[in-house]
């Protein structure tokens, strides 16, 4: 049996783990990373007509004469959230700061607006722990995972894709290095853990402990009878222990290597 061919678009752990999963069943004849890319995506798809394009994650606006080269079928785009909510550029990471427990994945038809297409295939996912510190890194995973075997199962027949409901989509925004650091004077502490998860790898959650500039890796909101080795109080009184951290031009290491660190270096 041909296996089907694939161009794929993307960059990133969601693309990582779709192109993983494509692989297993496809021939992936070409990587596209960036805008100037695209040139060669259309002279691909006119040499391989039956070729699919698979776009997860790629960052770049897709112009319209390229949309076009794919019709009827499409671009087909693995989007992590169940359209039409969370479209835009960090579905995921918006979905954790809002307290979501169920997340999705949505299999759709690139279109001109933004992540506005039809939906081949939609599926939710619920965490098992939703307070798990690599929850962010395990739902890029496991959402474009699930996405990708929907596709190595279905490029034969995709079904008729289904239009959104665009009265009911939110939208989320570009993160920068800024949202990276927390304000819990600001916020509860509620807010600012499910910052500490949403802002890992990118932008990285920062906050000075005992007077030194540290990236978050891990934490745990912090019971009221637990005496946590390293925490800080958030605005309604809450406290958040640092279980990982990485001080400034230092190796990650646990709460308590950071401390005995402090008290050698004050000795």
């Amino acid at each position: 049996m041909t296996k089907p061919q694939i161009i794929f678009l993307g960059n990133g752990p969601l693309a990582d783990a779709a192109l993983n999963e494509l692989r297993k069943r496809c021939e992936i004849i070409f990587h596209a990373h960036t805008k100037e890319d695209l040139a060669e995506v259309v002279n691909l798809k006119q040499k391989h007509p039956h070729a699919h394009a698979v776009l997860a994650s790629f960052g770049v606006i897709i112009p319209t004469e390229v949309l076009k080269a794919f019709e009827p079928e499409g671009i087909i785009n693995i989007h992590p959230s169940l359209l039409p909510l969370y479209r835009g550029a960090s579905p995921i990471e918006s979905a954790i700061l809002a307290g979501d427990t169920v997340f999705g994945i949505s299999v759709m038809k690139l279109v001109a607006k933004m992540d506005a297409g039809p939906i081949y295939y939609q599926t939710k996912y619920t965490p098992d722990n939703p307070r798990r510190p690599d929850l962010k890194f395990h739902l890029y995973h496991t959402l474009a995972t699930l996405g990708a075997q929907w596709l190595n199962k279905n490029f034969a027949q995709l079904p008729t894709p289904t239009e959104q409901d665009h009265i009911k989509a939110t939208f989320t925004k570009k993160l920068t290095k800024e949202d990276g650091a927390l304000k819990p004077d600001k916020y509860p502490a509620s807010v600012i853990f499910q910052q500490i998860l949403a802002y890992q790898g990118f932008p990285k959650p920062k906050y000075p402990l005992e007077g030194v500039n540290c990236t978050i890796l891990e934490a745990h909101l912090v019971d009221p009878a637990e005496t946590p080795l390293l925490s800080f109080t958030c605005a309604d009184g809450a406290k958040i222990a640092v279980d990982l951290l990485q001080p400034e031009s230092r190796n990650p290491m646990d709460a308590k290597s950071f401390l005995n660190g402090l008290k050698a270096s004050s000795s």
